[in-house]
């Protein structure tokens, strides 16, 4: 049997990365996948790519700083496929830079209202459907938040990230009665869209080879090359999964053994 059969997952952010990884490694492993995302022209073109029947899948535009369009989200899911059994929260606001003392914390509070806020909105709005049999939440996190990298600073993302953290243990513990898990993937440097794009940034700005700029990042690594963002989406299917049923209230590193916890 497949990981996920007969099982439905839910995945939000799901954009031309890691959400769109997750929704594709949840139907290869069995399951029914409703995604979720604020650019319905994408979502529609990425559900036809990933299930051109259209029989094991659905989607809506969704904002997880609206609840109204969260409670939506997860309404569909549990009518279109009669329940809710994971959901894997990718979506987030990842694209604020910069430190403490160039920080507008207008900018911050925005951040932290998607990262932290908008992930607790679309957990509760997948409640209902969840207490019904138990499941699980895997919450997407970020290395950053534990480790800050010297390449980029996004200090509020990282802090967002590691409030959220905070509150998978105060989730796993109220929501475990319930049979429901909680738990946390933190992706180090992941080989996708968003860190190609900062390898070619930063290759054209210095005036060196991207395999030099790659070579840097991967030197810190335990393993010889960086995880991509389908290892970490292989990692949030497994806890997912009945075969995680043990695990919850864990943040689990994938990051080729660039730091070690």
């Amino acid at each position: 049997m497949s990981l996920l059969e007969g099982k439905t997952v839910l995945v939000t952010g799901v954009g031309p990365g890691l959400g769109k990884q997750c929704a594709a490694t949840a139907l290869r492993d069995g399951a029914n996948v409703v995604l979720g995302a604020r650019n319905a022209g994408r979502l529609e073109k990425t559900a036809a790519e990933l299930d051109p029947e259209g029989g094991r899948s659905a989607w809506q535009a969704t904002d997880i700083a609206d609840e109204s369009q969260c409670q939506a989200l997860a309404a569909l899911t549990a009518e279109r496929f009669g329940g809710i059994d994971a959901i894997v929260q990718v979506a987030a606001l990842d694209t604020e830079f910069g430190g403490l003392e160039d920080a507008d914390f207008d900018t911050w509070q925005r951040v932290v209202d998607v990262n932290l806020l908008g992930s607790l909105r679309m957990v509760r709005a997948c409640l209902p459907a969840l207490k019904e049999r138990g499941g699980s939440v895997v919450l997407i996190g970020t290395q950053s938040s534990v480790a800050a990298p010297s390449e980029v600073r996004q200090a509020a993302y990282a802090a967002s990230k590691g409030a959220l953290v905070s509150a998978m243990y105060s989730l796993a513990r109220e929501l475990g009665p319930h049979r429901i898990r909680v738990n946390t993937v933190q992706p180090g440097w992941m080989w996708g869209p968003p860190v190609q794009g900062f390898v070619q940034f930063a290759a054209q700005s210095e005036g060196v080879p991207e395999d030099e700029v790659l070579g840097r990042l991967t030197s810190r690594m335990a393993l010889p090359e960086l995880a991509t963002d389908g290892d970490v989406a292989d990692a949030a299917v497994f806890l997912a999964s009945d075969r995680a049923r043990a695990i919850t209230g864990q943040s689990l590193l994938v990051n080729a053994g660039e730091l070690m916890r």
